[in-house]
């Protein structure tokens, strides 16, 4: 989702400008300015592997009020390598998720350079931070809602891609701790196309000349690039870059790629844990039953929303779940491809949803805009 938040950027200046003004006057008055990033201590996290990440800290915003019987809640992890500031673009009133309704809480994944990474770990930096999956990213979640924030109930649980995986995991998890779900571009099962970009973009990475054993004494930049191409060329669709980027504009579209790509130790490792914790989803699987009952045995409510022409995230997995759980599904044919969500107006639908998930029937949403 890399160009998704770069588009972002000034969208969120403008909201952290806000905040930041705000911030004076809130101390003043005892209270705490809406969307400010705080911190769960966990202490010593046990992770599914039995392996623990130490000194264990949940970053974290929340936005709106709870109601009266604490049934508005709205959780909302971060896909993969993105931030809680990533998305706070779709807080707020006529936004995908109206905080004047709804108490919305933003979530840092484990391994994204904010919560406890291999970029940040004091104890466990670089190669000694160890793999987790997606569903611990998923009980850390649980652990902030129910330790932390004191809720026993979730009006919805919602993501993009990495954030809806780790939707999928709730609903395995913790069945009937939500009503409804929403999981936008994710899946519940990598398949063999995903494998095979993830350990593309892996490999990429620790072909860099200056990877040293996965100890780096100065920035990647080779790797980093690599990478990258490989992630743009799987972000959108063919027809999409052959769309926006003429032939005699290439060289400095690759150039431009390039000089944006580099990064140190810490966030190459950030980005192989967060993508081995992808390669290794098999929610299924790990259950021991088939998708489709998987996905007959979910008992929330689910919106699930996929594009066909996704290369990131293959979609077969998750539309076959929706149709197997008769659940509404969603596609959105767009050249956009997993930045569909981008491309196409998906707020009134998940609008719709959370207010009356019955109103909500599959259908396909066609992009209008891009080619």
């Amino acid at each position: 989702m890399s160009k998704h938040t770069r588009r972002s950027f000034r969208a969120l200046a403008r909201t952290l400008l806000f905040v930041l003004a705000c911030m004076p006057a809130l101390r003043a008055r005892g209270q705490t300015p809406e969307g400010v990033e705080h911190f769960a201590e966990l202490g010593d996290f046990k992770l599914v592997n039995g392996k623990v990440i130490q000194d264990f800290r949940l970053g974290y915003r929340t936005f709106g009020k709870l109601n009266d019987d604490k049934s508005n809640a709205i959780l909302w992890p971060t896909w993969l390598g993105g931030t809680t500031q990533d998305l706070l673009p779709y807080i707020g009133p006529g936004k995908v998720v109206d905080s004047g309704k709804y108490f919305v809480i933003l979530v840092d994944a484990i391994g994204n350079g904010v919560t406890t990474s291999p970029s940040n770990s004091k104890r466990q930096p670089l190669g000694s931070f160890p793999e987790f999956s997606i569903e611990d990213m998923a009980e850390s979640e649980h652990r902030l809602v129910t330790e932390v924030l004191r809720l026993q109930h979730l009006r919805a649980v919602m993501g993009i891609s990495m954030g809806g995986m780790q939707t999928y995991a709730w609903t395995q998890r913790y069945p009937e701790f939500m009503e409804l779900a929403i999981p936008i571009v994710g899946s519940p099962q990598s398949t063999a196309y995903d494998k095979l970009l993830w350990e593309s973009e892996i490999d990429a990475i620790e072909s860099d000349p200056a990877w040293n054993g996965g100890k780096p004494t100065q920035p990647l930049t080779a790797g980093f690039a690599l990478k990258e191409e490989i992630d743009s060329m799987n972000l959108t669709t063919p027809s999409y870059r052959v769309g926006h980027t003429e032939p005699r504009a290439f060289d400095e579209y690759l150039l431009k790629l390039k000089q944006e790509s580099r990064g140190d130790g810490g966030s190459a490792w950030d980005q192989i844990r967060q993508r081995q914790a992808i390669i290794a989803l098999d929610l299924p699987g790990k259950s021991g039953v088939s998708l489709e009952q998987m996905a007959k045995q979910t008992k929330c409510k689910m919106l699930v929303l996929a594009s066909p022409e996704d290369h990131m995230v293959n979609p077969i997995p998750s539309m076959q779940f929706a149709n197997a759980g008769g659940f509404p599904l969603i596609q959105m044919s767009s050249a956009c491809g997993h930045l569909s969500p981008s491309c196409i107006s998906i707020g009134p639908i998940v609008a719709g949803f959370l207010e009356n998930p019955t109103s909500v029937k599959s259908r396909t949403l066609q992009d209008s805009v891009n080619p």
